[in-house]
């Protein structure tokens, strides 16, 4: 009877539970709008997931709701008192095989997607990637075009249908680079170098953040990725090279300073004259300008 009593109370809590989960499945939740093959691998990934999941969640359900039914306690069985048994291999085995057979349809698909993310799409390949490094410092983000000589903080332009290979490093402490709609996230380290390839099928405008909490200023670590044509992205970068002031030293180092700073553009790059593999150099920036 308790038992009776407990998963009813357990069922009566399922409906809230799907209530709360439906309540976030907005059509404006970023990681379930994908927007580049990256992203939508990583999507399909999240539903397979939840269907095998919510499969096994069913199964345990009936299972559970078949035992308390079928094996009830009722008055011609007050008395009966199971046989003295030690063990059974037949369930021993399935319960054994069962979790490792859920853990590998999990992680397979997992370890692709992961894969994945450090390659060029295949949708792709044909196409010569664009190369950017991502700097994150406190608390802003320096983007560099070291083919096109420019330089942008806290926004970034890209070509559509173009795949992207972004080099993540970092000049303060860990952070997170995240474009939800595009692809996950991965983390930006000082004297390391992280590879992510992304792509934006269409143009239009994404958010991006940091997901690695850094400090007082995190939550003004967002940054504007638009996706652009070509012709458009083309003109801009022109735009950039003949107009924006050059990035001096100075400037860089007054950047990466702990703070918070607006957009800014500049038509030369802090690679001319950083190493971003070079870990005393982040170091004692960073560590300089927290004095």
């Amino acid at each position: 009877m308790q038992l009776k009593k407990t998963f009813w109370k357990l069922a009566s809590l399922l409906p809230l539970s799907l209530l709360l989960f439906l309540g976030g499945c907005d059509k404006k939740l970023a990681v379930l709008n994908p927007q580049g093959p990256v992203a939508k691998a990583q999507y399909d990934l999240i539903v397979w997931s939840f269907v095998l999941m919510s499969l096994i969640i069913a199964i345990v359900f009936i299972l559970f709701t078949v035992i308390l039914v079928r094996y009830r306690e009722k008055p011609e069985n007050m008395d009966y008192e199971p046989p003295d048994q030690h063990g059974n291999t037949l369930l021993e085995i399935v319960w054994t095989l069962v979790p490792v057979i859920i853990v590998i349809a999990l992680s397979i698909p997992t370890v692709k997607a992961t894969y994945a993310s450090e390659e060029v799409p295949k949708e792709s390949q044909h196409i010569k990637p664009v190369e950017i490094y991502v700097t994150s410092a406190n608390w802003k983000w320096l983007f560099s075009y070291p083919e096109e000589k420019i330089e942008t903080v806290n926004y970034l332009n890209i070509p559509a249908g173009v795949p992207i290979q972004f080099k993540l490093t970092s000049v303060g402490p860990m952070n997170a680079f995240w474009v939800p709609e595009l692809g996950g996230m991965k983390y930006t380290m000082d004297g390391m170098i992280m590879d992510l390839y992304l792509q934006a099928d269409k143009p239009g405008s994404y958010l991006g953040r940091s997901s690695n909490f850094s400090g007082e200023g995190f939550t003004h670590m967002e940054f504007e990725v638009e996706a652009k044509t070509k012709e458009k992205y083309d003109k801009w970068v022109k735009e950039v090279q003949e107009t924006a002031p050059k990035l001096s030293e100075e400037k860089y180092n007054e950047i990466i300073k702990p703070g918070v700073v607006g957009r800014m553009t500049f038509s030369s790059h802090h690679l001319s004259y950083v190493d971003p593999k070079s870990l005393e150099y982040c170091d004692y920036n960073y560590y300089k300008n927290k004095k």
